[in-house]
């Protein structure tokens, strides 16, 4: 048998687009002798339209959508991923669906029976799960048809109360097939891969694997569908962080050689990639073309210019260089450099008479009160102000440009350098900016070397930098990381070898700092413990972890 598959980059509610993209890989792989062609989950409407699946009139333009699709099935067979009505009397009134179209029919209709309620997973809210299993006759061969969450219960006992493979295995299948909608992150490349190797090899079938490619706002999808052989090695792998397609010419007596898998966990290259897919789609879909971004000369707002640019066209991307009376002639240079280096326009406004003007205003109100963060808050909110008024009479999006280090602890201004329409680098720790920086500069110094040599500072008050107020970034990244990544709490972080003092601080600062994080852009996810969908917080809680 020979089996197509279809990595294609969706639009969530774009069905008229996505039934296109679909139609064209249908049609080439029937020209090229496919007998089967497979996309990946939801794949009419894109994963996941979260409540658009209340409204009835969507789900019933998701069905004229397959209706569409079957007029295609003819004498190949098409695998689609769509949300249909369940027609029962008690439960949920949607199923997330695989259907199998052929000879322009509908021969069989399989639900995902695991429905995850996990990280930005919250499938349970919409669909009533599988019950009830049978494996799908085609072209002679037996089909065990699962969708995406359905082959992640082989390893993790108790997460599911059903492992839906032991009931396919036992009517002797002879493929599996599974339509995945899995989102990237860094440390979940390598146990994807894994999991799917080991289901293979468990249960002695070949498998393959499709998922989907692109970004949904802040969830970014990296592709990467397989075929793996019944020892569980990867026969064909497909591109990450872009379309696709592969035909596969599978037989169910046949034997494969091909080197070990390549595993690649906390790639900086795959990260970069993710984001600067990230960047692309958000524009593209939103239908935004350029974008705005405050330019410091400091190593955030480099990195965010850089990978712009890269996703964009540096042509698009607009650097304004805001400087105060605070700042060092030195960023100045450095942030026209990198203008100049990647070719975007910039432009130069200085913030001081602005901020002048404010505490004039503001004198009376703090008469014979002490400078303190309200006066540097100021100069960024001054700044945040010029960014939206030069979006709002050019149609440029801001592009926040705050890490995660930060925006964990709360350094960070709410309308000032909070502001924006995308936050690209707000799940990349501090330390990780710096190694994705030196990979911008891989080839040729983009970055200037002296925006990456430079000690950080907000450049809010005279001689500022960072570590004044919080630990040196490679030891608040390894405690961030343990208590926003790994859920520990600072008793644990604390035997874990770190100092208590500090440990205390810093969880404190996170945890008192949610409420600004619930007012941010949304966050280019590519960690499993993003701010936003993945971690939901109570903004009013006491409780100290």
């Amino acid at each position: 048998m020979q089996i197509a598959l279809s990595q294609i980059n969706y639009t969530i509610g774009d069905l008229d687009g996505n039934v296109d993209r679909m139609v064209v890989d249908i049609r080439r792989a029937r020209s090229e002798g496919a007998d089967l062609i497979v996309f990946s989950e939801l794949s009419i409407c894109g994963y996941i339209p979260k409540d658009k699946l209340n409204y009835n009139s969507f789900i019933e333009r998701c069905s004229d959508a397959v209706e569409r699709i079957k007029r295609e099935a003819d004498a190949i067979g098409v695998l689609i991923g769509a949300p249909v009505f369940s027609n029962l009397k008690n439960g949920k009134r949607l199923r997330n669906a695989a259907i199998l179209l052929h000879n322009r029919e509908v021969v069989a209709e399989v639900y995902k029976t695991l429905l995850p309620t996990y990280d930005i997973f919250d499938e349970y809210r919409y669909f009533e799960p599988n019950t009830a299993f049978q494996v799908v006759e085609f072209n002679g061969k037996r089909l065990a048809i699962t969708i995406c969450e359905d082959l992640w219960n082989l390893e993790v006992p108790g997460l599911y109360p059903v492992n839906p493979m032991d009931e396919l295995a036992k009517q002797e299948p002879d493929i599996m097939i599974n339509l995945s909608g899995s989102p990237y992150s860094y440390n979940h490349v390598d146990d994807r891969k894994m999991r799917m190797c080991n289901n293979a090899s468990h249960y002695n079938l070949p498998l393959v694997y499709v998922n989907q490619v692109g970004a949904n706002t802040e969830i970014l999808f990296d592709g990467g569908s397989m075929f793996i052989d019944a020892t569980g090695t990867i026969v064909e792998e497909l591109n990450t962080f872009e379309e696709d397609f592969r035909l596969v010419d599978w037989s169910a007596n046949a034997t494969y050689t091909k080197d070990a898998n390549d595993f690649h966990d906390n790639d900086i290259e795959l990260i970069h990639d993710a984001i600067v897919m990230g960047i692309r789609d958000y524009f593209g879909k939103m239908k935004f073309r350029s974008a705005i971004i405050g330019s410091s000369g400091g190593i955030d707002s480099a990195l965010v210019h850089a990978l712009a640019a890269e996703a964009l066209g540096a042509e698009q991307v607009t650097a304004v260089l805001m400087p105060s009376k605070y700042s060092s002639e030195g960023s100045v240079v450095d942030a026209l450099k990198l203008a100049e280096n990647l070719g975007s326009k910039t432009y130069t406004l200085g913030i001081q008479p602005m901020v002048d003007s404010v505490n004039h205003t503001l004198s009376d109100a703090f008469a014979g009160m002490e400078s303190n963060v309200t006066e540097e808050n100021i100069q960024a909110r001054s700044r945040g102000l010029l960014l939206m008024a030069m979006s709002n009479k050019f149609g440029h999006m801001v592009l926040n440009t705050s890490n995660k280090s930060e925006t964990a602890v709360g350094y960070a201004t709410l309308y000032g350098d909070m502001c924006g329409g995308l936050s690209p680098i707000g799940d990349l720790y501090k330390t990780q900016v710096y190694a994705m920086s030196r990979y911008i500069n891989r080839d040729r110094e983009i970055i200037p070397i002296e925006i990456l040599e430079k000690a950080p500072s907000a450049e809010l008050r005279p001689n500022q930098k960072d570590s004044d107020s919080l630990p040196e970034y490679d030891l608040l990244d390894r405690i961030l990381a343990l208590y926003i990544e790994e859920q520990r709490g600072w008793q644990e972080i604390v035997r874990a070898g770190f100092d208590e003092e500090t440990v205390r601080r810093v969880v404190k600062l996170v945890d008192r700092n949610e409420y600004k994080r619930f007012q941010g852009a949304p966050i280019l996810r590519i960690s499993h413990r993003a701010f936003g969908a993945g971690r939901q917080m109570p903004l009013v809680a006491h409780y100290f972890n």
